[in-house]
């Protein structure tokens, strides 16, 4: 994949850097530690900015983020409830549980997308709750934006820093990646052998 990565880079510049971070938001096995680190190398080689890619890595993801926030908006809360009555033991979740996730995110919303952009893993699922929970979408963009610039500039710069030796990005943030998807299955099987329904 880092092979795929790199050409793409390689022949579509700051476009290239956008479209697979759009792609990584999408899709998240799409390594953003991959992509913004040839980002980063590819600025220190000088065939573009360093600000240049963080920009256009930012704006990418931004866009996935935003096509995400749209559909979980779109699905809402009423559409969202028939699914939780439905099919609550594989979601885990009973309505309870989202009434208490919904006033969290009321209090909450600003760093949880804040923050939560610059988790691995979870920094792709973050629209998904604002969206669903009605977060404005001003606040939404502002906060999203800021989160997902820090992340990309931190990999972008680490790249730009480590040259030839960009791949070390990725050997040390793709096993905090795994573990971050090893704790959330556990945790989700964990949900559904111990999950029973607590009312409405």
């Amino acid at each position: 994949m880092a092979d795929w990565v790199r050409q793409l880079i390689e022949a579509g510049g700051y476009a290239g850097v956008a479209f697979l971070m759009f792609l990584e938001t999408v899709f998240p096995p799409i390594p953003s530690e991959i992509i913004m680190s040839l980002a980063g190398l590819q600025a220190q080689r000088g065939t573009m900015t360093l600000w240049g890619a963080i920009v256009c890595g930012t704006a990418g993801a931004m866009a996935g983020n935003i096509v995400w926030y749209y559909v979980a908006r779109w699905l809402g809360i009423d559409r969202f409830k028939p699914l939780v009555d439905r099919f609550g033991r594989f979601l885990t979740l009973d309505w309870r549980e989202v009434e208490r996730a919904d006033h969290f995110f009321d209090n909450w919303d600003r760093w949880f997308v804040c923050i939560g952009r610059m988790v691995p893993t979870i920094r792709s699922l973050v629209s998904i709750p604002a969206g669903l929970f009605g977060m404005p979408f001003l606040p939404f963009l502002v906060w999203s934006t800021i989160g997902t610039a820090g992340w990309t500039s931190a990999l972008a710069i680490a790249g730009y820093v480590l040259g030839q030796n960009y791949t070390d990005v990725d050997r040390y943030l793709g096993p905090v990646s795994t573990g971050v998807i090893g704790i959330l299955l556990l945790w989700y099987v964990f949900r559904v052998i111990t999950w029973k329904p607590r009312g409405r």
